[in-house]
């Protein structure tokens, strides 16, 4: 079954025409065979009825020859054969000709059974009959040493043989007296017999194929038609990761298909309202904090005990800062602005003109990459977090970009201690602070975070790891569309 896994297709259209494919395939196989074993058996019942005449018919003959006296039989023998032959060929031999061993077919044993059946009825069952087929060029005639083809065309050729083609002979011997053999020949009137038959004919073969592939073709077409609304539900998904903001998706296709966009309309809906309410939340937490926080300050300031007053201003001024930190964090989560093209190179120079300017020393490595589709304000806070990071903690740093069609990576790489390694993944938590290496941005705790949510926003992914050498590895993926 591994290899059907391996070759089975990937994509839903692939996999509903493949089901289809075999679905036609086998009930053009069913009905092939059904029609094949109809048509056999309609055959068999049709020769079964025409042995069982020839046979009748045979029957009379030899009734009528015994009835005849002997020295008239050779008289109607000879007119039959002055007539250029009749339906049989009729002699009286005075000794049982050999008949070589015919390939029996299927047919064949019909016959045969049907005039053995039949003969022996009519003639009585005590009666010696021999029943064969004989192929024409090696049937024998009168004797064993004279063949039919040696005869004269108007004895027997007109009725046993019908050059170019070799139908079977069928041979009925009946002994009717001591040392006498009635001897008929007879050709079995029936396409089988004359020509070879196939049921599945070459051009039969080549309309099934034709009729195949034409249904494949329509079923193909079916099913991509059908999975188009599915598709563009995937794709809208996928979207809705990076732009909330997408127009709504069309509600058209089969019932199903109206009731998935219509449901999907809604959630987006849903997520749109979430993230506007919980915005207006911070907004007002964050604003309805400041004036007890600016009271609560100036009583501070009152207090007659100086490290008392010290402690209690250091807290009101973490508390003031961590309300701001929350409200600046959702605003940078969620940007409202389109998805237009960047250029990553320009931005991440721009970037580094700046720490030089401020005296950190940055370097820039990387060719020219193609424009990137992303909201450009998100992407310029994010890799300004992960600079500012890198130069607080790494003395200097080291970015490098490297594109593909499938994504960007942009890498950027410190000279500090590094982070332990329990420490890579926890650092994106809101207000967690590694052993040893201590916030001196203004957003203590969220700047990691915030890039995280900006770069998953983008359906992408930052990862954070220790260089062998020394320092921190933060490495940004961006896919591209």
């Amino acid at each position: 079954m591994s290899w059907i896994r391996r070759f089975w297709p990937k994509s839903l259209v692939g996999r509903l025409a493949s089901v289809l494919a075999l679905a036609i395939a086998a009930v053009q196989l069913i009905s092939s065979a059904i029609w094949m074993t109809q048509a056999r058996f309609a055959e068999e019942q049709e020769v079964s009825r025409m042995a069982e005449h020839m046979a009748l018919s045979m029957a009379s003959t030899v009734k009528f020859f015994n009835s005849l006296p002997v020295k008239y039989r050779h008289i109607v023998l000879d007119q039959l054969r002055n007539m250029g032959g009749s339906r049989f060929f009729v002699s009286i031999n005075k000794e049982l000709i050999l008949i070589n061993d015919f390939p029996e077919k299927r047919i064949h044993h019909i016959v045969i059974s049907e005039f053995n059946k039949v003969l022996r009825k009519e003639l009585g069952k005590n009666q010696q009959i021999i029943v064969k087929f004989s192929d024409p060029d090696t049937l024998h005639v009168f004797n064993n040493d004279v063949l039919l083809t040696d005869l004269p065309p108007r004895w027997a050729h007109h009725s046993l043989l019908m050059k170019p083609l070799t139908p079977p002979i069928l041979v009925i011997q009946i002994k009717v007296a001591e040392s006498e053999w009635l001897y008929v020949a007879a050709l079995i009137p029936h396409p089988s017999f004359i020509s070879e038959r196939e049921f599945l004919s070459t051009e039969r073969l080549i309309f099934l194929g034709l009729m195949l592939i034409v249904l494949l073709m329509v079923s193909f077409w079916v099913v991509t038609w059908l999975a188009k609304p599915l598709e563009r539900l995937s794709k809208a998904a996928d979207e809705l990761g990076r732009d909330l903001e997408q127009p709504p998706l069309p509600e058209e296709g089969s019932q199903e298909m109206v009731r998935a966009a219509k449901a999907f309309n809604a959630m987006q809906y849903r997520l749109q309202r979430y993230i506007d309410d919980r915005a207006r939340l911070f907004a007002t937490i964050s604003h309805d904090l400041k004036t007890p926080i600016t009271r609560m300050r100036l009583r501070a300031e009152m207090l007659p005990d100086d490290m008392q007053r010290e402690r209690f201003c250091q807290d009101l001024a973490d508390l003031d800062l961590m309300v701001k930190g929350a409200l600046q964090c959702v605003k940078e989560t969620d940007v409202h602005e389109n998805q237009v093209p960047i250029d990553i190179m320009a931005m991440l120079r721009r970037l580094k003109d700046d720490a030089s300017m401020a005296g950190h020393e940055v370097s820039l490595i990387g060719n020219n990459c193609k424009m990137f589709i992303g909201k450009p304000l998100a992407i310029k806070r994010a890799l300004t977090n992960l600079l500012d990071n890198a130069i607080a903690y790494g003395k200097r740093a080291e970015v490098s970009v490297v594109d593909s069609p499938q994504k960007l990576i942009i890498t950027i790489r410190d000279y500090g201690p590094g982070l332990q390694q329990d420490d890579l993944e926890k650092v994106f938590e809101p207000y967690y602070r590694s052993q040893g290496n201590i916030s001196k941005s203004g957003i203590r705790g969220l700047g990691l975070g915030i890039v995280r949510s900006i770069a998953r926003a983008h359906g992408g992914e930052v990862i954070l790891k220790n260089h062998p050498e020394g320092g921190l590895i933060a490495e940004l993926t961006l896919p591209r569309k």
